[in-house]
C-alpha cells in the first residue's frame, strides 16, 4: 500500500471542534463487511449488534493535561512545554517537546504559574524539538504532580482550532479512564455513557480493559510513500492475564470481540497467541497495521473518523478492506458525519 492511498477531500467545516452535548448521542455508521451494507444509526444503537455473551475490549489509559505555557529566564520569551512522559519520578525528569525549540539551550530556566510556581532547568537535547526537563522542586512527588497538572492544559489535537475550554478536561477522557500516561484520548471510547455502559451490562455484554498510553505519534506525518518503510513511535501498554482469560472465554464460546478504537485494535494484534487467542504482555510496542492485515482475535472495530493520510485510517482500512472502507469514507464526507477526535464513529462488524 502507498500513501497517496489514502488521501480523500475532507472540507474543514467537518472536522468536529467541540464534542456533542450528549457523548452516546453522536452519529454511528455500521459497516458490514460481509454484505458491503453501510448503515446511519445514533451511537447509542450500538449496543442492538451484540448479544449476550460477546466483548468489548476498552482502553482504560487516561490522559493528562500535558500543555504547559511557561517563559525563559531573563528574556521573558514565552515557551509552549508539552509533557510527553515522566522518565525518572526520583529526579523528575520528563521528557518534553518545547516551541520554539531555537530559543531553548541546555542550561536554560523556564518558569510556569503565577508567581513562578514551578521551575524547570534543560538538561538535554534529544531531538530538533525534543527535551529533557528537570523539574526543580522540594516537596514529595505526589504533590509535584499534582501542582504540575494545575498548570496544564487538555492536549487537544492540533485539528481542533481553539483553545482549551472548561469542559474538554471531562470531555477529552473516557469516563473509565483510569491509567494515566497518554497524550492523545482513545477518541472511540469517548462515545460511551455510565448509561450505556450499564445497558452493556444488563444485555450480558462483557467489558474488559487493556491500557495503550497512546503518543503523538498517532500524529506524526509520514514521509514515505512506501508504507513498508514507515516506523511507528513505540507506546507503552499492557494486557493483563484478566483480560486474556476473559478474552480467550469469548472466542472459545464461538462470541464476538470488538475492539473500542484503533489503539485497542492495535493493542490485541500485538498479544496475540495461537488459535485466534491472546497472550499476556507488559512492555512497548510500535506494531504498524495497514492492509492486508490478517486480524485474528478482533471481530468488530469501533473507531472515529480519521483525518487524511492517518495511521489511524490505515489500520480502520486493515480490519474493513480497504475499498470498503475508503467508500464508507466518501459516503461519510456526503452525509457530513464529523471527523476526528470529537467527531462521530464508526462501527465495523
Amino acid at each position: 500500500m502507498k500513501l497517496s492511498q489514502f488521501k480523500f477531500n475532507l472540507p474543514e467545516e467537518l472536522i468536529a471542534q467541540h464534542p456533542t452535548p450528549q457523548r452516546d448521542e453522536s452519529r454511528l455508521m455500521v459497516v458490514n463487511r460481509a454484505t458491503g451494507e453501510i448503515e446511519h444509526r445514533v451511537f447509542k444503537e450500538i449496543i442492538s449488534y451484540f448479544d449476550e455473551g460477546d466483548i468489548f475490549v476498552f482502553n482504560d489509559t487516561k490522559v493528562f493535561p500535558a500543555r504547559l505555557y511557561g517563559y525563559k529566564e531573563k528574556t521573558g520569551a514565552k515557551i509552549e512545554v508539552f509533557l510527553l512522559r515522566e522518565l525518572n519520578a526520583e529526579n523528575k525528569l520528563w521528557d518534553v517537546l518545547v516551541e520554539p525549540a531555537r530559543k531553548i539551550r541546555i542550561g536554560n530556566k523556564l518558569y510556569f504559574g503565577e508567581g513562578e510556581s514551578m521551575v524547570a532547568e534543560v538538561i538535554d537535547n534529544t531531538t530538533s524539538r525534543g527535551r529533557t526537563l528537570r523539574f526543580l522542586y522540594d516537596g514529595p512527588h505526589s504533590e509535584f504532580k499534582k501542582e504540575l497538572f494545575s498548570l496544564g492544559q487538555p492536549p487537544l489535537p492540533h485539528y481542533i482550532l481553539r483553545e482549551p475550554e472548561g469542559l474538554d478536561a471531562e470531555r477529552y477522557q473516557t469516563i473509565y479512564a483510569e491509567k494515566e500516561g497518554a497524550v492523545v484520548a482513545p477518541a472511540a471510547g469517548l462515545h460511551f455513557s455510565r448509561e450505556l455502559m450499564k445497558r452493556l451490562e444488563i444485555k450480558g455484554i462483557h467489558q474488559a480493559f487493556l491500557t495503550v498510553h497512546s503518543g503523538l505519534g498517532n500524529f506524526r506525518e509520514i514521509d514515505v510513500e512506501d508504507l513498508t518503510k514507515h516506523r511507528m513511535d513505540s507506546e507503552q501498554m499492557e494486557v493483563t492475564q484478566e483480560l486474556v482469560d476473559i478474552v480467550n472465554g469469548v472466542k472459545d464460546n464461538d462470541h464476538k470481540v470488538c475492539a473500542i478504537g484503533t489503539s485497542v485494535l492495535r493493542g490485541i494484534a500485538s498479544a496475540v497467541s495461537m488459535g485466534g487467542h491472546m497472550k499476556t504482555y507488559s512492555g512497548w510496542t510500535n506494531k504498524f497495521i495497514f492492509p492486508p492485515y490478517d486480524f485474528t482475535v478482533t471481530d468488530a472495530l469501533l473507531s472515529n473518523f480519521h483525518l487524511p493520510y492517518s495511521t489511524m485510517l490505515m489500520m480502520v482500512a486493515a480490519f474493513g478492506g480497504y475499498d470498503l472502507v475508503m467508500k464508507a469514507y466518501n459516503e461519510a464526507v456526503k452525509e457530513k458525519y464529523r471527523f476526528g477526535a470529537y467527531g462521530d464513529a464508526m462501527l465495523i462488524i
